[in-house]
């Protein structure tokens, strides 16, 4: 028994020398701060606890090891390391996504908008967001130590710029709202390797340097020494036929003749005022109809579902800012223009776009489409008298030989008239212009206290780090959010711009079926606006100024109609115009649930999804006053359905609080988009049965906002001159190709 105890202690002995000569290798990882300017990047990194070995004692686990520096060679393969590089000077371009810096640590960016630039400051939007804290998340990001970089950027970049910020405001437990960056930086392919770039998905990535241009090139050369220039009339001034007149203008290869049913800008503002102030409604020049289309008088809205960094939207922005945006557009990630930037802006392209030798003719109504033997010729015009005001006269209509009706021939017609143009499509419709019905949305227009919706999508913490640079405005946030802190000090120096939201469901159960549902131009420090286009009817848009600085916060909240849908059966004697009757339709209620004068129908949203008339109301930013009305009435109760259910079992979950006594419906939004396309060639761009005429832009069905109206017009413009100037019938010739609707479906 003895021999026994004393053998396994000689055994227990060795043991415990033979762990102290080879300890197991052990690999923690632990969360530590960077050391640089900028507080809260937290970067991981990796400690290995190894003792020395000799030749003689090699790790127990030797396959783990060989396993690991495998591992460590794969990576080195990854990024290039050990193979020659071809033009290792070569300077490329990487983007970086996801640079993130938080609010409190740019306290720089309190700026009041209308004072841009008037410090005559010429540094780039895209230079002046790149500020010391965005630097120093992005050296996070390379693993470059901070105090390697001199003058801002480290000398192993050659250039850095800020292609889009964009604020992440999502409520995490225990989270603060965040500035995401993407930054586009220039360096070597040399630099690129020492840095252990690689590309990685939704990360980084290289850049291509072929960047989509405004001209297809190959066209202007192939077509210098055309004398006979083609006349290309373009019917609307909205986006797609003020992008599609520049372009064709600007080629110096095509004339083209712009005609608009609406009043210039500057005499579309008195039409505007007579109408809030008299209730006078005029049909052709309101806020739907006139120069730059209904996004005029909107919010401005430059978001758009086509890739806001692409070539042809970045094309879109940069020409905006030419004529006068301001340039924080190219980075803001849901930039705006406001109104009050647009009416500037338009005049500008105006009088660039007559220098260009292209025509425009406001007052201007297409009223017949001339097509022969299967091609269109031109169009038959009513004329009105129009005042325009250049930046150095006026231009009276009354000076000028008048003529009531004109008859414009062309080469080509290119048709971007708006959603609101109803006529149009009738007449389309009776001349045999190919249409087809497609889904589109109605409801209403919503509106909270704009305190609330920061109190929302901000907290109590952050929301009332609002500020608009409107004295009362900002008096009210401010004094809102100091009784929900009552009794605790403000920790918080950053700013927040207005909040904003997006609600959606495609769970918007009517009672038999699912329904699409969702909020539509949220408009923050915004009204309410009348969009009417003939008398007798009422439909109503949202609209903000540019620096979002008002009490309220309106946005459209809208249930889908497909073009099958049994709603519209009543309506199917009207063939593919049933969505138009039943548009009209809805509008004539409303007008007569207002009072048959232009006042806005309202119910609140609590008494709305109860079925009861609301017995008080409370303020409104619509001018032309509001009265409680019945509006769970107004629609067929599959809309009513399915409109109550997302707001109970779906917004109200998304956005607690969004059901809210004060919140205010008004009636009614009818207009988000058409519902009917004009059938076009996919290739050719043509409308379907008609040579040369080309639809275009939102009104034709292609396209659901600014940004992508105007690049459905660059599209048209250089397929036009893919077929009339270098003879490709089938205009393959256009720089921004599109195989299908830029637009979108419901």
């Amino acid at each position: 028994m003895m021999n026994l105890i004393a053998a396994v202690s000689l055994l227990m002995i060795c043991s415990v020398r033979g762990f102290q000569q080879n300890p197991p290798i052990a690999s923690t990882r632990r969360l530590t701060l960077q050391t640089s300017s900028h507080p809260r990047i937290l970067t991981q990194q990796t400690s290995l606890f190894s003792s020395t070995q000799t030749n003689d004692s090699k790790p127990k686990n030797k396959r783990r090891g060989n396993k690991q520096y495998n591992n460590k060679k794969k990576r080195k393969r990854e990024v290039g390391a050990g193979k020659e590089l071809k033009n290792p000077d070569e300077v490329i371009t990487w983007r970086f996504y996801g640079i993130d810096v938080y609010p409190d640590d740019l306290p720089s960016l309190n700026i009041d908008k209308r004072k841009e630039k008037r410090d005559g400051s010429n540094v780039p939007s895209e230079r002046s967001y790149l500020t010391p804290p965005v630097i120093s998340s992005l050296l996070s990001r390379l693993r470059i130590k901070s105090e390697e970089a001199t003058d801002g950027l480290p000398s192993i970049l050659q250039d850095a710029r800020v292609v889009r910020r964009s604020l992440d405001a999502r409520r995490r437990k225990g989270s603060d709202p965040k500035y995401t960056y993407v930054i586009d930086i220039d360096l070597t392919r040399q630099a690129a390797r020492k840095l252990g770039l690689a590309p990685q998905s939704g990360k980084m990535e290289i850049l291509d340097d072929k960047k989509m241009k405004g001209q297809d090139d190959d066209i202007a050369n192939n077509a210098e020494d055309s004398q006979a220039k083609p006349r290309i009339v373009i019917v609307g001034a909205g986006p797609a036929g003020l992008f599609c007149a520049l372009s064709l203008a600007s080629s110096g290869l095509c004339t083209p003749i712009l005609l608009e049913r609406g009043q210039p800008v500057e005499t579309r503002g008195k039409s505007i005022g007579a109408l809030i102030h008299r209730r006078c409604v005029d049909p052709e020049s309101n806020f739907s109809f006139g120069e730059g289309g209904a996004g005029t008088w909107s919010d401005g809205k430059l978001t758009t579902r086509i890739g806001r960094n692409s070539g042809s939207v970045r094309y879109v922005l940069e020409t905006l800012v030419k004529y006068g945006a301001p340039e924080r557009i190219l980075v803001e990630g849901a930039p705006h223009l406001g109104t009050d930037n647009l009416v500037r802006l338009l005049r500008n392209m105006r009088e660039d776009l007559r220098e260009l030798g292209g025509e425009i003719h406001f007052g201007t109504k297409a009223t017949k489409y001339l097509i022969e033997d299967g091609k269109i010729r031109g169009v038959e015009a009513e004329c009105v008298e129009v005042n325009e005001r250049t930046k150095s006269k006026l231009i009276d209509s009354e000076a000028r030989e008048h003529e009531s009706f004109r008859t414009f021939y062309g080469d080509a017609v290119v048709l971007a008239t708006g959603h609101s143009a109803r006529d149009v499509y009738e007449e389309l419709y009776k001349a045999g212009v190919e249409l087809e019905p497609k889904g589109f949305a109605v409801g209403f227009r919503i509106e909270h206290p704009q305190r609330l919706i920061n109190e929302i999508q901000y907290g109590k913490d952050w929301g009332g780090r609002v500020f608009t640079k409107r004295p009362s405005t900002d008096t009210v946030n401010t004094e809102h959010f100091e009784k929900l802190s009552e009794g605790t000090e403000e920790s918080h120096q950053g700013t927040l711009p207005v909040a904003s939201y997006r609600l959606a469901t495609d769970k918007a159960f009517d009672g038999e079926q699912n329904r699409g549902a969702y909020s539509f131009c949220m408009c923050p420090g915004g009204q309410i606006v009348p969009s009417s286009t003939e008398e007798g009817e009422l439909c109503i848009n949202g609209m903000s100024f540019s620096n979002r600085d008002s009490l309220w916060a309106n946005s459209a909240l809208v249930v889908t109609v497909s073009q099958d849908d049994p709603i519209l059966d009543k309506y199917r004697s009207h063939g593919c115009l049933a969505g138009l009757e039943f548009q009209r339709d809805i509008e004539r209620k409303a007008y007569e649930l207002g009072g048959m004068n232009m006042t806005v129908p309202v119910q609140r949203l609590t008494d709305y999804v109860n079925g009861v008339v609301s017995s008080s109301i409370p303020a409104s930013s619509y001018r032309l006053g509001a009265i409680s009305a019945p509006l769970h009435e107004i629609y067929p109760k599959p809309l009513y359905n399915a409109l109550s259910y997302a707001i109970t079992e779906h917004f109200e979950k998304q956005m607690p609080g969004f059901l809210f006594e004060d919140a205010l419906l008004h009636g009614v939004e009818t207009r988000t988009s058409s519902p009917l396309r004009l059938v076009r060639n996919r290739t050719t761009l043509q409308a379907g049965g008609v040579d040369n005429l080309y639809p275009a832009g939102e009104g034709a069905g292609f396209a659901g906002g600014i940004v992508s109206a105007a690049v459905d017009g660059l599209v048209v413009a250089n397929a036009i001159k893919a077929k009339f100037l270098t003879g490709d019938g089938d205009g393959n010739g256009n720089a921004f190709k599109s195989s299908k609707s830029i637009g979108f479906d419901y």
